[in-house]
């Protein structure tokens, strides 16, 4: 799929495995790029299975996201799960939770950084032991889920704020535009 749709990735057309969104900026260029869709489908004889197609929707669940017309939000269930997570014992639950973690790096300001008490405990030859700083660290992530920010589209021609963090370990970017009531939404690109 990333090579069919190699050109259009991430501006009409979200892809994974097999599961595709076509996304339109404007409603009336909605069909000429269903249009483009289907011919490359056909062109690469790839058929569509219609019980999972749905068409002219303008929100619905994509790959544990919530997408909306100018916005992305976390699947409830998704939050949930790491929200009733207990700390983990071993190697194996802490690699499971920071997978979890890891697909919603991007709804996460500075996870590297949060994440960073655990590393330790990825080191070869290190014995596991959970620590004040790995609770602590563990406990401000399950925080921040509880509100966890929506992304937007950016409104062309509106200024675009720019946050860098930089820590000793870690650097985060992050994207943000006022919206019209002079509240800062963060960006999605």
């Amino acid at each position: 799929m990333q090579k069919i749709f190699d050109d259009m990735l991430h501006k009409n057309v979200e892809c994974y495995v097999d599961d595709l969104v076509v996304k339109s900026k404007k409603r009336e260029n909605h069909f000429h790029d269903l249009r483009k869709v289907f011919e490359r489908l056909r062109r690469y004889q790839l058929k569509m299975n219609p019980s999972k197609c749905a068409f002219g929707v303008t929100s619905g669940k994509f790959l544990g996201f919530i997408i909306r017309q100018w916005r992305i939000e976390i699947e409830q269930a998704k939050i949930d799960v790491i929200l009733r997570m207990p700390e983990p014992r071993n190697i194996h639950e802490l690699k499971s939770l920071q997978g979890k973690l890891i697909y919603l790096w991007r709804f996460i300001s500075n996870l590297a950084s949060r994440c960073q008490p655990f590393s330790r405990l990825m080191m070869k030859d290190v014995p596991f032991q959970w620590d004040e700083a790995c609770d602590k660290a563990f406990k401000s992530i399950k925080s921040y889920l509880m509100k966890p920010p929506v992304l937007v589209t950016p409104v062309p021609g509106r200024p675009l704020i720019l946050y860098v963090a930089a820590q000793e370990r870690s650097v985060g970017i992050l994207l943000a535009q006022k919206n019209d009531e002079g509240k800062r939404m963060l960006c999605t690109t």
